[in-house]
């Protein structure tokens, strides 16, 4: 049966966005979409997190993957993109993607949805639980909201907050280091649901049309 037209919203992403290690299997997406049925703000969601993945990985499927899922030229589409923590790991002795170019990427991200008419949303990457890659996931969550900033586009911060927040590190520590449980996707899905401060998640739906 075909979704009447509405608010359909692509989530790209990595395994936070995928929300591994959350034994609800709701992770911070499907909370987010609870929560936006439950204010009146109905819409199809599409996770498209996959674990492992950078911003090149993303980059990669992006236009295929949104193409796919954007054809009812009635429905209203949006876009949130959420990556950066696996750019910043380090493998064979260098950095996974370079900061300059995760942050290159993420423009060419913005241009290609900004160009089908699809609203644009990014979610920094949250902490991971090494101090070394925390602290540069930090600084390129840094670079990810200057370029919303300077775009007009919704960026929600989540290295800080979650950083300080007992249930992420807690059950992340409980879990694999990285990935924490239900308690702690609660937590990113109210910073998510905050977006964008006095617009919130809410207001950047309603922007959609």
């Amino acid at each position: 049966m075909d979704v009447p037209p509405g608010r359909r919203i692509l989530f790209f992403g990595d395994s936070f966005v995928a929300g591994v290690g959350d034994p609800t299997g709701l992770g911070w997406v499907g909370r987010v979409v609870a929560a936006s049925h439950a204010a009146g703000r109905p819409l199809t969601a599409y996770d498209l997190g996959v674990r492992g993945d950078t911003s090149a990985d993303v980059a990669a499927r992006f236009e295929a993957e949104t193409h796919a899922r954007t054809q009812n030229a009635s429905a209203r589409y949006g876009v949130v993109l959420g990556f950066g923590a696996n750019d910043m790991t380090v493998r064979d002795n260098r950095l996974r993607v370079a900061p300059g170019l995760a942050v290159k990427t993420l423009n060419r991200l913005i241009d290609l949805a900004e160009a089908s008419g699809h609203g644009v949303l990014v979610v920094g990457p949250p902490p991971v639980g090494e101090r070394d890659q925390d602290e540069r996931i930090r600084e390129l969550s840094n670079q990810f909201a200057h370029v919303a900033t300077h775009r007009g586009i919704a960026f929600v911060e989540t290295a800080q907050p979650l950083g300080a927040n007992d249930a992420w590190r807690s059950e992340a520590a409980a879990n694999d280091a990285s990935h924490p449980g239900a308690g702690g996707y609660a937590a990113l899905a109210e910073i998510v649901l905050a977006a964008g401060g006095r617009i919130g998640w809410l207001g950047w739906l309603d922007g959609l049309g």
